[in-house]
C-alpha cells in the first residue's frame, strides 16, 4: 500500500466533512475487530469502493489518509486513475476479455481474476516497465450458477498454472459471498476461505499467498475474525449509490 498523504482540510466543504467522519467510523471498526480477534490492526488494509463515485469524493478520502480505492467499471476507473495516478488503484469487477490489456496497464491489484484466461491475458499485457500485477483469484465460495469464479476444487490446478505466469504475482483469493444475516453464519463461510487459502499456502509455500479479499460493510466483523487482509467498504464510506436505469 502506499503511504498515507495526511493533511490539514480546515477548509473542506460539508460533503468531505462527511465522509471524513465515515472514514474514521470504518477505520474504528476495523480496529475493534481486529481488537476482538487479536490481531494487530495494522494486518487489515481497507479498500475504498470508489465505484459511481466523482473524482473529488476519491481525493477527499485520500486527504484523510485513504491510499487504495478499489473500482469496477473500467472506463470510469480510467477516468479518475488520470486524475489521480499516484494513488493505489485495485480492479475488483467482472472483467471481459477485451479489457484486459488497460487493465494489466494502468492497476496494482485485481482483485476478481475469474478464469486461466484472464491471468494469462493480463500477463502476457502487463508492461515491462511496470511492476508484477498483484492478483487475486476470486472463488465463487457458495458456488452459484449466477456468479463468476473458481469453484473451490479448482483452485490448486489454477494457482499452479498461474503462478507460472511472468508478470502476475499470485497474493491469494477474493471471494463476494451470498448476504448472510448473522455474525455466526458470516464467519462460518469466510472460515471456509481462509482454509481454502491456508491449504494453497501448503500445497504452494513458494509463493507468497498471504492475501484474503472479502468483508464489506455489512460483514466487516466476521472477515477480519477469519483472517481477512483487505476489505472492501463502500457505502458505509461513501453513503447509497445511485446507478442508472438499465
Amino acid at each position: 500500500m502506499p503511504p498515507f498523504v495526511q493533511t490539514t482540510h480546515a477548509q473542506e466543504s460539508p460533503h468531505c466533512q462527511i465522509l471524513s467522519e465515515n472514514f474514521q467510523r470504518v477505520r474504528q471498526r476495523i480496529a475493534d475487530a481486529c481488537q476482538a480477534a487479536q490481531r494487530p490492526s495494522e494486518s487489515v488494509h481497507l479498500l475504498a469502493v470508489s465505484k459511481t463515485k466523482p473524482i473529488e469524493d476519491v481525493l477527499c478520502l485520500a486527504r484523510c489518509g485513504q491510499g487504495a480505492f478499489g473500482e469496477n467499471y473500467l472506463q470510469e476507473a480510467l477516468q479518475k486513475i488520470a486524475q489521480a495516478p499516484e494513488l493505489e488503484w485495485h480492479f475488483i469487477g467482472p472483467i471481459q476479455s477485451n479489457k484486459t490489456r488497460p487493465i494489466a496497464e494502468h492497476f496494482a491489484w485485481v482483485h476478481s481474476v475469474d478464469r486461466l484466461k484472464i491471468a494469462q491475458r493480463l500477463s502476457a499485457q502487463r508492461p515491462a516497465t511496470l511492476p508484477a500485477l498483484q492478483i487475486l483469484l476470486e472463488v465463487n465460495i457458495d458456488q452459484e450458477t449466477s456468479k463468476a469464479g473458481f469453484a473451490p476444487e479448482a483452485l490448486t490446478e489454477a494457482c499452479h498454472e498461474v503462478l507460472k505466469l511472468p508478470n502476475l504475482r499470485l497474493r491469494g483469493l477474493m471471494a463476494i459471498p451470498q448476504i448472510r444475516q448473522t455474525l455466526a453464519e458470516q464467519r462460518a463461510v469466510f472460515e471456509q476461505m481462509q482454509q481454502h487459502l491456508a491449504q494453497l499456502q501448503e500445497q504452494f509455500p513458494e509463493a507468497e499467498l498471504d492475501t484474503l479479499s472479502m468483508g464489506m460493510s455489512g460483514d466487516l466483523e466476521a472477515a477480519v475474525y477469519q483472517g481477512a487482509t483487505w476489505v472492501r467498504i463502500g457505502t458505509d464510506l461513501f453513503g447509497q449509490r445511485a446507478y442508472p436505469a438499465p
